[in-house]
């Protein structure tokens, strides 16, 4: 009988301790949905943590946009996450995004630095990664007013012409034998080539290219990820271990510089008097430095840091929407066929895509639209930091928070967009939001201040690339693919790149002379 009531008492005294932690676990659910309260704040709704670690267990097994959109149909549009020792708020809604790229945009306008990001900005002397202040705002001007504005850009046209013909002439090369051909590698080499000639002057010879592409695409896979340091700053330990990383990111810097001594050594000793429009961006910045004490700011550090970051920002974003704009294309067999009607016929009296015919292919305009709705280049935004503390959506965002706008989850919102997972150019008939900063369910390039001062020159090299792609060519998957089965996998990084490369068959248009 003692036996029996001791195992009943066993019992009832586990039941009590489930029904506990049950209540507690759902308790705890409830108040992280709702929000989290701390030193007088109302934190945004925080998904559960573990200890050290934070948050970053909710990233295991999916892409980190992926992860921090299921995590937001749970906990909603704004959340705060902890990376480490790192508060991370998460915007997933278009509302929120006004709120932080609007309303209190010039409070997030600044840049977290971390320690690689330092090292390959040449401390903090480059516009994209730079922080919010009097630096910044002079490199901002310049890109406006001298590198990236419409008049530079519609002054490149030449090199843009040049450079995809170089594309076509690849394209047709390997079209003869009807064998499949690699069209990922040749459109990062048209949009490398195409950027380096806008900003040097010249292509680069095969090595040369290939060298200084190394050096770019490692820098950029360094600035992408997060060291130990990063995620434990106060921890001297973790410091310590991250010795390895930071050592390859100077590496990496050290080589670029390197390369680009050689290449703006090349352009003082020339000299050259050609006539303002014939300038490429180095000559513009080496222009801008000598015309007095109020250029100090421009040294040739920063002259290299900012050409690193016209590079990796003009290459990573043209590349993967031309990539991904051909393969939804080649899913859409009916899509393919009206945009190729409507290039053709534009084009076909004059035998040759131009540019100043690009505003009358309105359907191929759509298309480009939706590939950056359905395949943001950059899903995550680059990240801003909180300058003070502050409120969106009723919850107080902390000062020195890390905010990462997730523009893939809105631009994909089911309550924003109907069909929002399937890929419809025509949505754009009758829907006039755009992604110049002004719609915030819609938001590739960013908003605001922030706002990526490339955008107009990276659209030109995708328009003209695409138009020529479609007018010259008809298009054909390998024979074992069906549209429905090619893989639209994405690739983990800064930019969301598909995975596997694009292998397709070309075919010169019937239509055309040979």
């Amino acid at each position: 009988m003692d036996g029996l009531s001791l195992h009943c008492c066993s019992c009832l005294l586990l039941l009590a301790l489930l029904c506990s932690l049950t209540k507690c676990y759902y308790y705890y659910s409830a108040s992280a949905r709702s929000g989290c309260h701390r030193g007088g704040l109302r934190l945004p709704p925080c998904p559960w943590q573990l200890p050290v670690l934070g948050s970053l267990h909710h990233l295991v097994g999916e892409l980190p946009h992926r992860s921090l959109r299921r995590l937001s149909r749970r906990y909603g549009p704004l959340m705060l996450l902890r990376f480490g020792e790192v508060p991370v708020v998460v915007v997933s809604s278009g509302e929120a995004a006004r709120e932080v790229m609007r309303t209190h945009d010039a409070v997030f306008a600044t840049r977290p630095q971390t320690a690689t990001i330092r090292i390959l900005t040449n401390q903090a002397q480059a516009i994209a990664l730079t922080p919010y202040g009097d630096h910044w705002r002079r490199l901002r001007k310049i890109c406006a007013i001298e590198l990236l504005s419409a008049g530079r850009v519609r002054s490149f046209r030449p090199v843009r012409e040049e450079e995809v013909a170089w594309l076509v002439g690849a394209v047709s090369s390997a079209s003869g034998n009807n064998e499949l051909m690699n069209l990922s590698e040749m459109i990062a080499a048209y949009v490398a080539d195409t950027a380096v000639h806008a900003i040097m002057g010249r292509r680069l010879d095969v090595d040369d290219r290939g060298a200084f592409l190394r050096y770019i695409d490692e820098a950029i896979r360094l600035a992408s990820g997060f060291s130990l340091a990063d995620l434990f700053p106060s921890s001297w330990i973790a410091g310590a271990l991250s010795w390895w990383g930071a050592h390859k990111a100077e590496v990496y810097r050290g080589g670029l510089f390197k390369f680009l001594d050689a290449v703006i050594t090349e352009h003082v000793e020339r000299k050259s008097e050609e006539a303002k429009s014939q300038e490429d961006l180095i000559d513009v910045l080496l222009r801008i430095q000598g015309q007095g004490p109020s250029s100090q700011f421009l040294t040739m550090g920063t002259i290299k840091a900012v050409i690193f970051d016209l590079f990796s920002a003009g290459t990573e974003t043209a590349a993967t929407t031309l990539q991904w704009a051909m393969a939804e294309l080649m899913r859409n067999p009916d899509v393919m066929s009206r945009a190729q009607a409507e290039v053709r016929e534009v084009f076909m009296p004059r035998m040759k895509v131009v540019e100043e015919g690009l505003s009358e292919l309105k359907y191929l305009r759509w298309i480009i639209k939706e590939t950056l709705r359905l395949h943001t280049p950059g899903p995550l935004l680059i990240p801003r930091e909180c300058r003070e503390t502050c409120k969106v959506l009723g919850y107080d965002v902390p000062k020195g928070a890390m905010v990462l706008v997730n523009a893939w989850a809105i631009s994909r919102d089911p309550q924003c967009w109907e069909e929002s997972e399937k890929f419809k150019p025509d949505r754009f008939e009758s829907d006039t939001r755009d992604f110049k900063g002004n719609d915030f369910e819609f938001t590739p390039f960013g908003a605001g201040r922030r706002i990526c001062p490339g955008m107009s020159f990276g659209l030109a090299n995708v328009e003209l690339a695409l138009a020529n792609l479609l007018f010259y060519f008809d298009w054909s998957l390998p024979d074992s693919i069906r549209p429905s089965e090619l893989d639209m996998t994405e690739a983990m990084g800064i930019t969301a790149r598909r995975e596997k490369d694009l292998w397709l068959r070309a075919k010169v248009c019937s239509n055309l002379p040979h």
